[in-house]
């Protein structure tokens, strides 16, 4: 099961240990080493000898000989070694004296020597006796030719000297990605935010992740943050990680789990001039990476530190937190710590964490200012209900600014605890409204708590229904019930004259009307835009963002990228992390479309890391992230992304993006050959883009996409039908951005009717149209290139080809530099001579059309009446005759079968 989740999005080690004879693999406890030695043991097609030494076996002198002279038995040198070890065991002095150490190297090398081939694997290596591994190292320098695969837990940078071979291949075993652990915990079906904990808390060991899915108590917040216990199997497996330290490392560790960011001038100030060396004995060990720039300690799993912090008694943790704050040079660090330190009953514990909480807000480290706020207000006394309310509310922002739900939904709750006004309570269900996100349970009691709170305030009731409109769209999938909360709100705002609530409202519905293809869009956007701009509220709910949205729509980066700019840097100064990952996307997909690949890459991977720390929905960072690594990375990943995206948004019900990311699924489908499962995902966009009411074609264009499929499955009439209604629908709208691509789909669908002089001259107008696109207008060229070499004008494709790979190169497209490449290749090395071009018969004619279509080959042996060996063997000699490598290039060679 651990070897399917590491292999599910890479590979598990790497390339170069599999062309080595002698391996040795380090991780800790549950990191599957155990599984990967078996794995790479059995790389040879060899039987694997398997030798697991115990704890006890490393107190006994060649105990690990012993294990393998039984293991090997049949053997007469086996069957020596055995009676040496028994008679070396009854002699006093034995086996360190010379002459017994001679004879057990003696033997051992015959015993190695006359095994029949097979790799030996030693798991647990870190129990081999002493005397075993001097004696096996001797044995191994004389049969160089045995594989042999190490398994121990302490990590050796550098095998030269190791027991198992001068020139052994040292490999750190690497923990598991985000999406490999989904994999992992897919049975549990556990919502995606968990399993983002779960990450986060195992460090992506395979063992730890599955010990804290099966546990049914939540796990802690953060490291050490709460004294919060792990779950048992969880605590006995981080206990068995920590245990291969000494008690010195494990103290300087609770120390540095008890600090939100420990770094190293920290632990040096604490623990004097044996930090550094305690230090590396924790990272040999894999529980702390020190390799981090700003030279802070990074512990491999989170579940470490909280293991550490909940081993203390409250007494003694405030005595640590009070050490940590003599010995911290930062003042906000060193006020977290008093206050950590000081009684909870203490009021100037609640002011101290306060202020700090000011200073953490004022530099940027919102992390920190939410735990502060939160402190603050669970330390201030109750019968002080204004001063606590008010730091509870500024607890709920700053929580909600860093996507920190559990702290937002703490301090919410002391909110409601109290006796408050209607606009504190208002205040507070809606800061936990937002702070929810995707994650709000109970939504319709939620809200009609927050209606009831807000007792007819028109202003308060407007903010409400903003937020009933932005559920009724994502979760509900209804625009239209979303659009009319929205126009109430903005009637309500405009009453009472609040503009800032009156813009959000505005901008809200201007969204819901472009994709409800209302007429009015770019007039209610307007009215939003001329309002003034309120600083209170997010850069992704300004009427900015979603002009800067609208220019994407209509095929404008450059402009886009313009408005967006401003928005990042506002978003990242107020620690907004929603903003910030929501305005990082749309600047990726404004660099993606202006051929920017490399800075397309730089703002997904930022939208997905930041994502990732946080309790944000995943579904919207792997949207983009899908659709830029698929352009501009590689495309396993950008799979891999769209998959996780689709699954998170089926568990939070949230209907936009599960179209988004069914639509990222199912472009990468099509261009990476599988037509079938592109067609079932990509219908599936399109049933739910009708239930959702969605008319504007340029807000998600899968309906070229979803054509394309069609035509290359053979499904023409189908693909004509949607062409048209499409086109209808954008020239209707005044949507010409839309018009090329839909172009580009009907050049190929008059390329597979045969009609392929109409075909070429669409796709050159199409490229015409597409300057200011660079990668749309390669994917256009490389489609006439496609419909020249059918038409057998091969100068032509050839010119096309060299075109499209020079535009990919260059915006370094690299997926789809690569099949340009190819195509290009194959032109040039092709005859020039346009009737040299190789003939099908009528009979392999038949079977390619069938295959472009997407047929199986048992379906064409059905339908032609003969043995799949007969269709195999046709379709091989079609490949050979044509150049071809794949059903993928025969689709887009051949004229697919009609229905």
């Amino acid at each position: 099961m651990w070897m399917n989740a590491f292999h599910e999005a890479g590979p598990l080690l790497p390339e170069d240990v599999h062309h080595t004879r002698r391996v040795v693999l380090s991780g800790p406890p549950g990191s599957g080493k155990t599984t990967a030695a078996g794995a790479l043991g059995r790389r040879l097609g060899l039987p694997v000898l398997r030798l697991a030494p115990r704890p006890q076996d490393a107190r006994v002198p060649c105990a690990g000989l012993l294990e393998l002279a039984l293991a090997l038995q049949a053997l007469p040198a086996a069957r020596e070694l055995t009676a040496e070890l028994d008679e070396a065991a009854g002699r006093p002095g034995s086996p360190d004296d010379a002459g017994s150490a001679l004879r057990l190297r003696r033997q051992t090398a015959a015993v190695l020597r006359e095994a029949p081939p097979m790799t030996l694997v030693v798991d647990n290596a870190q129990w081999l006796d002493p005397a075993s591994a001097a004696v096996l190292g001797w044995a191994l320098r004389l049969t160089p030719d045995l594989p042999v695969i190490a398994a121990e837990r302490t990590w050796r940078p550098e095998a030269a000297g190791h027991w198992c071979g001068e020139n052994a291949y040292a490999v750190r075993i690497p923990p598991l990605t985000n999406s490999q652990v989904a994999t992992l915990l897919s049975p549990y079906r556990l919502a995606p935010r968990e399993v983002t904990r779960i990450h986060t808390h195992s460090g992506g060991n395979p063992a730890l992740a599955l010990a804290l899915a099966d546990a049914s108590c939540p796990l802690p917040d953060r490291d050490g943050d709460s004294g919060r216990a792990l779950p048992p199997t969880a605590s006995r497996l981080v206990g068995e990680w920590l245990d291969e330290v000494p008690a010195q490392v494990r103290e300087l560790l609770t120390l540095a789990a008890l600090d939100d960011r420990p770094d190293l001038d920290l632990l040096d100030e604490v623990a004097g001039p044996a930090a550094e060396a305690l230090l590396a004995q924790a990272e040999a060990a894999g529980l702390v990476d020190l390799g981090q720039p700003d030279r802070t300690v990074r512990f491999t799993a989170s579940a470490i530190g909280a293991e550490l912090a909940a081993r203390q008694p409250d007494h003694a943790r405030r005595l640590l937190h009070a050490r940590l704050a003599e010995a911290s040079r930062d003042s906000v660090r060193r006020d977290r710590h008093t206050v950590l330190a000081a009684d909870a009953a203490d009021p100037r514990s609640a002011r101290r964490a306060a202020r700090a909480a000011v200073r953490a807000r004022q530099r940027g480290d919102h992390a920190l200012a939410a735990e502060l706020s939160l402190l603050a207000a669970q330390r201030t006394p109750h019968e002080d209900g204004d001063l606590l309310t008010q730091r509870a509310l500024t607890a709920v922002r700053d929580a909600a600014h860093y996507g920190d739900l559990p702290r937002g939904r703490a301090a919410a709750r002391l909110i409601v605890g109290h006796d408050t006004t209607p606009d504190q309570r208002v205040d507070a269900l809606v800061a936990l409204i937002d702070a929810s996100g995707q994650h709000l349970h109970g939504a319709d009691e939620l809200f009609a708590a927050a209606l009831h709170a807000a007792a007819g305030r028109r202003d308060l009731t407007a903010q409400i229904l903003i937020r009933q409109s932005i559920w009724a769209n994502v979760n509900e999938g209804d625009p239209q019930r979303a659009c009319a909360l929205a126009g109430r709100a903005t009637d309500l705002a405009e009453a009472v004259g609040d503009t800032t609530t009156t813009a959000m409202a505005l901008t809200m519905r201007a969204r819901l009307q472009r994709v409800l293809g209302h007429p009015d869009t770019e007039t209610t956007l307007s009215r939003a835009l001329s309002l003034p701009r309120a600083a209170s509220v997010p850069a992704n709910s300004t009427p900015q963002h979603l002009a800067a949205r609208h220019a994407l729509f209509d095929d404008h980066p450059e402009e886009a990228r313009t408005a967006l700019l401003p928005l990042l840097v506002e978003a990242e100064r107020t620690g907004d992390a929603e903003a910030t990952v929501d305005i990082l996307r749309s600047l990726a997909e404004a660099e993606l479309r202006a051929g920017r690949c490399a800075r397309a890459l730089d703002h997904a991977h930022r939208a997905q890391a930041l994502t990732d720390g946080t309790s944000l929905s995943p579904a919207p960072a792997c949207y983009t992230s899908a659709l830029v690594e698929g352009t501009a990375g590689r495309t396993d990943p950008a799979l891999a992304h769209a998959r996780r995206g689709v699954d998170a948004s089926r568990q939070e019900d949230n209907q936009v993006f599960l179209s988004r990311n069914l639509f990222a699924l199912g472009h990468l489908l099509l261009v990476t050959g599988r037509p079938k499962e592109a067609l079932e995902a990509l219908e599936e966009v399109r049933d739910l883009e009708e239930l959702q009411q969605v008319r504007d074609p340029s807000v998600l264009r899968w309906h070229p996409e979803l054509a394309e499929t069609l035509v290359v499955l053979g499904h023409l009439d189908r693909a004509q039908s949607l062409l048209d209604d499409t086109r209808r629908t954008a020239t209707g709208l005044g949507r010409d951005a839309v018009l090329p691509a839909l172009e580009r789909t009907q050049a190929l669908l008059d390329a597979a009717r045969g009609d392929f002089g109409t075909a070429a001259r669409r796709l050159d107008d199409a490229a015409d149209r597409l300057h200011h696109l660079p990668l749309e207008r390669g994917r256009t060229l490389l489609a006439l290139s496609h419909t020249e070499r059918r038409g057998r004008r091969r100068a032509s494709a050839r010119t096309a080809a060299r075109s499209a790979t020079d535009l990919f190169t260059t915006h370094q497209a690299h997926p789809w530099a690569q099949t340009a490449a190819h195509t290009l290749g194959r032109l040039e090395d092709a005859p020039t001579d346009d009737d040299a071009r190789p003939r099908l018969t009528s009979a392999e004619r038949r079977c390619a059309e069938l295959a472009a279509a997407g047929a199986s080959n048992r379906d064409i042996a059905t339908a032609l009446t003969v043995s799949v060996k007969t269709v195999e063997a046709t379709l091989t000699r079609v490949y050979r005759k044509l150049g071809l490598h794949s059903r993928f290039q025969l689709a887009h060679t051949v004229t697919p079968a009609r229905e």
